[in-house]
């Protein structure tokens, strides 16, 4: 996990510095040469991972009903953004959904090349800590509508944790932790949008896809967003929006395979204040 560390420490580096320079992005803010933004957004959440080792196959464990992570989890997404070159936007976000679990499970799980049985007592955690970064250029641009395409990099580190009584081969059973961390960089192509349908009522969208295998990793990826929004004043925006993400991963190393099915929704309240 060295390279994956050292990505992931790259990707904050450049969010950070993209900030400083000119600030990144994640929704369009009409009129704004710089914006920033947070959201409190509260997603429904289904996950299911597969760790197996050569020879160990894995089972499919749902997160939710097999290890009791919650169903619902609130979180902070932080937004920056810019114009710059006219018409070119560059775009960022960061957004970390962590969740815990405890359950008495009800069948055999196999996970990275244990067992853990059922009826044993399982302590289980799937975190996620999302970058996101694109450029973007506006070929449509008025001063009450936009309408862009973007090229992006869409990052996910994903830490995967089960700890529980296992059994390893046909050895008696006794406590053990399994854990698996992997940074999943997918670059993504998308559609970015905004129009004042009223005066101060803005209306905005996104969505970036990619369906692609680069390297270890083979990933598919929807991420869309929905937002209305009203200018309290000049530079200060307050709305609400509706997102949706769809996230499929395929790790194949020498030393273990991972797949993971990762989709979240649901609303969100935002903050953004702007300049001109």
């Amino acid at each position: 996990m060295v390279s994956g560390r050292l990505l992931k420490a790259t990707l904050a580096c450049v969010l950070a510095g993209g900030a400083l320079a000119a600030g990144p992005a994640a929704a369009q803010g009409l009129g704004y040469k710089y914006w920033g933004e947070i959201s409190a957004y509260r997603p429904s959440i289904s996950a299911k991972a597969n760790v197996s080792q050569p020879g160990l196959p894995g089972a499919d464990i749902d997160m939710e009903d097999d290890l009791g992570l919650n169903k619902h989890e609130g979180l902070l997404d932080v937004v920056l953004g810019a114009r710059v070159f006219d018409r070119w936007l560059l775009v960022g976000e960061f957004f970390s959904l962590d969740r815990n679990g405890s359950r008495t499970i009800e069948r055999d799980l196999a996970f990275d090349g244990v067992t853990y049985p059922a009826s044993a007592s399982i302590d289980s955690k799937l975190r996620s800590d999302v970058y996101r970064l694109s450029v973007g250029y506006n070929f449509v641009q008025t001063p009450t509508a936009e309408l862009g395409v973007t090229l992006g990099l869409h990052a996910t580190d994903f830490t995967v944790e089960l700890e529980g009584n296992a059994r390893v081969g046909g050895a008696t059973t006794q406590r053990q932790a399994r854990a698996k961390e992997f940074l999943a960089p997918l670059p993504t192509v998308g559609l970015v949008g905004a129009y004042e349908v009223a005066p101060r009522v803005i209306l905005s969208g996104r969505a970036d896809y990619m369906s692609l295998k680069v390297g270890e990793y083979d990933g598919k990826l929807l991420n869309a967003q929905a937002a209305i929004g009203y200018k309290v004043t000049d530079g200060i925006e307050i709305g609400a929006a509706y997102r949706y993400v769809d996230y499929d991963l395929d790790v194949e190393k020498t030393t273990y395979t991972a797949r993971l099915a990762y989709e979240f929704s649901g609303p969100s309240i935002y903050l953004r204040a702007g300049f001109r």
